[in-house]
């Protein structure tokens, strides 16, 4: 079973409060884009896990996509299988590529054994690996708030907006980032500013992680300057960082060539 886990965006992101569990309070929207890794999930004899393409830190815990099959055995008592995954979203990067091969893995997981689980089940199971992991067993917009994983389906606005992902190859992890800001409540509709025309969106819609996190990545501040001056109708950093991208309404002929080293994904949402 072959299956293609998405990258997601963040259009805005408000960090409220801290919870007494450690997590925070946070308000945000969701919604995929056509970035994708590759996951691979066959019956096996013994459990086993090849990871290639780009390489992850070996930092001595179990991949996300193990610690989902551990979890579904330990639920349902299924059988062992093998885990291939061709990691081709950046990591650490605010683009929930790891959250994603996870909540995947519980679908293909719930697909070969035939479990039957319905999508709301499985999104409270993704909720025990991590905060967006929820998000990505439907990945279709979402205003997400708590820790991120209470989601409500909104209208998608992306359709046919050309998105330009920039990774400036900064590893930021959530837990710098949220050690480097402070909490604050903001009121706002959110889902009255979603459907807003996008072109205002630059003025409705921040991410609270942004102003800490290119205090130490300049480049970040950078990045998004070039998007907006190539015609980006909006701009910003994606979820703790690092990756930023720019919405485009029409094609144009876009020039990064002083900028190095970093990745450029350029894409079409459809």
């Amino acid at each position: 079973m072959i299956s293609y886990p998405p990258a997601k965006i963040n259009i805005g992101l408000s960090v409220q409060s801290k919870r007494p569990d450690g997590y925070h309070e946070i308000v945000t929207i969701m919604s995929p884009i056509p970035l994708y890794d590759i996951l691979e999930v066959l019956p096996a004899e013994l459990f086993s896990f090849k990871q290639t393409g780009i390489i992850l830190p070996c930092d001595g815990r179990l991949n996300l996509c193990e610690r989902a099959f551990n979890l579904m055995k330990e639920k349902f008592g299924i059988g062992n299988v093998y885990i291939h995954l061709r990691k081709q979203i950046p990591f650490g990067a605010g683009l929930g590529g790891g959250s994603a091969d996870a909540a995947y893995v519980l679908k293909a997981l719930n697909g070969l054994f035939e479990l039957n689980i319905e999508a709301s089940e499985l999104e409270n199971l993704a909720a025990q690996l991590g905060s967006d992991c929820p998000f990505f067993i439907d990945a279709s917009p979402k205003l997400a708030i708590g820790r991120g994983e209470l989601l409500s389906p909104i209208k998608d606005r992306l359709s046919g907006i050309r998105i330009v992902v920039l990774n400036p190859k900064i590893h930021v992890s959530t837990a710098f980032a949220y050690a480097a800001i402070a909490p604050r409540v903001r009121g706002m509709d959110w889902e009255t500013s979603w459907n807003s025309p996008i072109d205002e969106w630059q003025e409705l819609f921040t991410n609270d992680f942004e102003q800490s996190i290119v205090a130490h990545f300049p480049v970040i501040t950078e990045l998004i300057c070039a998007l907006k001056n190539q015609g980006a109708i909006y701009a910003a950093m994606s979820g703790s960082g690092s990756s930023v991208f720019g919405l485009f309404e029409q094609e144009c002929k876009l020039d990064f060539s002083k900028y190095e080293d970093f990745i450029v994904l350029n894409e079409i949402i459809h």
